[in-house]
């Protein structure tokens, strides 16, 4: 039996920062900090651990960060108010509002209202618009992060059979368009199933990659693979175990039971989440960047 190759992220991640020094180096040298302002509306427990991951890192690199941490019940208008004034704001080069938002508040009407300059989470339409042509402003940092890796590692998308598992604004449909455009470190042929497709499995057998992002623990098998497929798990998800904690992490894919069929997959945790924070850090210094141009 051959052991699969680990996709580690936290390896890739560190040669990012790394690869990064020298763009902040010349930036501080033009008297530019690259700056991010992130909003954090209410007390969601797994976005104030996010949270809190990037503002160590950009604190680690000395870049610029700041919270703006606001009650669960602000008005849509302030938030909006909010929003203008850090669009106008030169010290933020960047604008990361985390989602998920109240719902008493229009999440693509707060999307809609950052500059698309300083949206480097990649969602405003205008960005999302321009990643569907080819011609990228920022791409999402987490299929931003998951091309990174296959790069990395050398897996080789030109003419593979993709599977995507998983529909969002913010995973499934960008990395599906990621995966198919017509450029080196692409081209492959994508499939986008999501929770809606009857018989998943008829599509993640055929598939030579699956990248799967629904949200559901251990949602896929090891009879729902083909032998030799390479899986990238984006899931994070929390189930009840009987440890000091209380509960386990585990991905959206049953890595333990297709070990032996897979040849490449990442780990979680340690696999896709710590490329999403290292994108963001990139995308960052890109905007930065992009404002001396």
């Amino acid at each position: 039996m051959i052991k699969p190759l680990i996709l580690s992220g936290k390896d890739v991640s560190a040669t990012v920062y790394d690869n990064l020094l020298n763009r902040i180096s010349n930036l501080k040298n033009k008297a530019i900090i690259p700056g991010l302002a992130v909003v954090m509306v209410g007390e969601n427990p797994a976005s104030k651990v996010y949270v809190r991951s990037k503002a160590k890192k950009f604190d680690q690199l000395n870049l610029c960060t700041q919270t703006f941490f606001l009650p669960e019940e602000i008005p849509e208008i302030e938030l909006l108010d909010l929003i203008n004034s850090l669009n106008e704001d030169l010290k933020f080069h960047g604008i990361l509002v985390q989602l998920p938002l109240p719902k008493h508040i229009d999440s693509q009407k707060i999307i809609e209202a950052i500059d698309p300059n300083k949206d480097v989470d990649g969602f405003h339409p205008d960005n999302v618009g321009r990643l569907a042509i080819g011609k990228p402003r920022f791409i999402p940092c987490t299929p931003k992060g998951i091309m990174r890796i296959m790069s990395h590692y050398n897996i080789d998308l030109n003419g593979k059979h993709i599977v995507v598992v998983g529909r969002s604004n913010i995973v499934g449909r960008p990395i599906s368009i990621l995966t198919s455009l017509k450029k080196n470190g692409a081209n492959g042929t994508t499939t986008l199933c999501h929770s809606g497709t009857p018989d998943i499995q008829n599509y993640t057998k055929l598939a030579d990659i699956i990248i799967v992002a629904l949200g559901v623990p251990n949602f896929l098998k090891g009879d729902m693979i083909k032998e030799g497929s390479v899986i990238i798990d984006v899931g994070i998800n929390r189930v009840d175990f009987d440890n000091e904690k209380g509960y386990l992490l585990v991905g959206d894919a049953d890595v333990n039971a297709m070990k032996e069929k897979v040849s490449a997959y990442t780990p979680v945790p340690g696999g896709v989440g710590p490329m999403t924070i290292a994108m963001l850090v990139e995308n960052t210094i890109e905007a930065a960047e992009n404002n001396i141009k």
